[in-house]
């Protein structure tokens, strides 16, 4: 039987399990340490987790000036939690979240192969732009 699942907006969580997610993402370099994640929490204009009672499942995020434009980020649900609608929730909240407090221009940038979940939530590809990072060519993310 499928356990409900709680979504919360967060200002701190387990730190080992927000690693844990990272690591289901394969976002997470083992050199990091467990101290970045506390900031990277209260850092965010909207943190949220997914739990299901007993382990956190999911998480995403949104990163803002809070008054003009959003990005979403490490939105991660663990594989075996996966094609449960928990990932659309997370981004439906998100974009609620930014929504009622007057933000409109909410971007993000998908990996490969995800747009189409996006794209379902009213996601589009920006024609004429893109995506960059500074640094080396093949980074991917970095905490």
């Amino acid at each position: 039987m499928d356990r409900e699942i709680a979504l919360d907006v967060v200002s701190t969580w387990d730190a080992g399990e927000i690693v844990d997610l990272y690591r289901a993402g394969r976002w997470w370099q083992e050199e990091w340490t467990l101290d970045g994640i506390a900031p990277l929490i209260t850092g965010s204009f909207c943190f949220i987790i997914a739990t299901d009672g007993d382990r956190t499942v999911g998480m995403g995020r949104a990163i803002s000036d809070g008054c003009s434009d959003a990005y979403l980020q490490d939105i991660v649900v663990l594989p075996e939690y996966r094609r449960r609608g928990i990932g659309d929730a997370i981004v439906e909240r998100l974009v609620s979240f930014c929504r009622e407090r007057g933000i409109t221009w909410i971007g993000l940038v998908a990996q490969p192969g995800t747009a189409p979940f996006y794209e379902k939530h009213g996601f589009a590809r920006m024609k004429g732009h893109v995506p960059m990072l500074l640094g080396e060519e093949d980074h991917a993310h970095t905490r």
